[in-house]
């Protein structure tokens, strides 16, 4: 059993001595979500440096700790802030946090995200559900020995963003009559961000939106068998786009103006993801007892 699985049942362990609870969705806060405990009925929290061998958020806006509890009636654990590869971890060690959730009981990861908008019909403050991703400017999380206990080796990434999921994005958006763009999500690695000429080659090889998170996460939680969605907030035009110079000020800035609609959407389609979840299963335990 390698040392991944082994660090991953001790946080595990450390988890089950501080939480009895048992979530099924798992939520990443992005920038300008932080402040999301307000929207739910919190039970417990763990904090990350409580727990043996997990990283810490370092960024400023990303308080490091994991909060269990309810989304409407969605028992939900959600990570109140990520952590990075340009801190300086491993990718090993970024997505830990996707299979300790995975361990947890975790079925649906929704990702969120700060973005920079490269498609130019998009404005800043926009929100845009991610469709699909490109992650190959950064090592895949995947590399070294491969975790049996949570996926096979070669997993299948066709639809790495659940389409049904989608689909209950895009009706909840359209129901509470918010503005919701859609498009390819591009991961680097940061912490600098692009130059003029590197937006212009990732517009070119099909990106709407570029971060420096999420994608690596996205392919974790697929590989462990999880349901993926994710919804990115367009908090800068990206380099080259709009002339201006790009400061993490100013996107924290955007992301912090935009934050109570955000946490409005996130919460409505969490409760309405619930509700698919739960009707899926009722379905499937009918199909078994027939």
């Amino acid at each position: 059993m390698g040392r991944q699985y082994e660090l991953l049942k001790t946080c595990y362990e450390f988890y089950k001595t501080k939480a009895d609870f048992c979530p099924k969705i798992g939520l990443i806060l992005g920038s300008g979500l932080g402040e999301y405990a307000k929207n739910m009925n919190v039970e417990c929290q763990i904090p990350y440096g409580d727990i043996p061998g997990f990283p810490v958020s370092t960024v400023e806006g990303h308080d490091g700790r994991f909060l269990f509890g309810y989304i409407g009636k969605v028992p939900t654990v959600v990570m109140k802030g990520r952590v990075h590869y340009y801190e300086g971890y491993s990718m090993e060690e970024v997505v830990l946090p996707v299979r300790l959730m995975k361990m947890m009981g975790v079925e649906i990861l929704f990702l969120t995200n700060a973005a920079g908008g490269m498609n130019e019909t998009f404005r800043v403050g926009d929100f845009m559900l991610i469709t699909d991703q490109i992650s190959s400017f950064v090592p895949s999380p995947l590399i070294g020995e491969n975790v049996s206990e949570l996926g096979v080796r070669f997993p299948d990434m066709s639809h790495i963003y659940d389409v049904d999921l989608q689909q209950i994005i895009r009706r909840t958006a359209r129901e509470e009559e918010i503005l919701l763009q859609e498009g390819v999500y591009l991961q680097t690695t940061g912490p600098n961000f692009e130059s003029p000429a590197e937006i212009r080659m990732y517009t070119t090889i099909g990106a709407d939106a570029v971060g420096m998170s999420t994608a690596c996460e996205a392919i974790a939680a697929r590989h462990a068998g999880m349901r993926v969605c994710g919804i990115s907030c367009i908090s800068n035009m990206a380099s080259g786009i709009s002339g201006k110079e790009l400061s993490h000020l100013d996107v924290q800035a955007i992301a912090d103006k935009r934050a109570d609609e955000f946490e409005h959407l996130v919460t409505r389609c969490i409760e309405n993801i619930g509700e698919f979840s739960d009707n899926l299963e009722r379905n499937q335990e009918r199909g078994t007892n027939r």
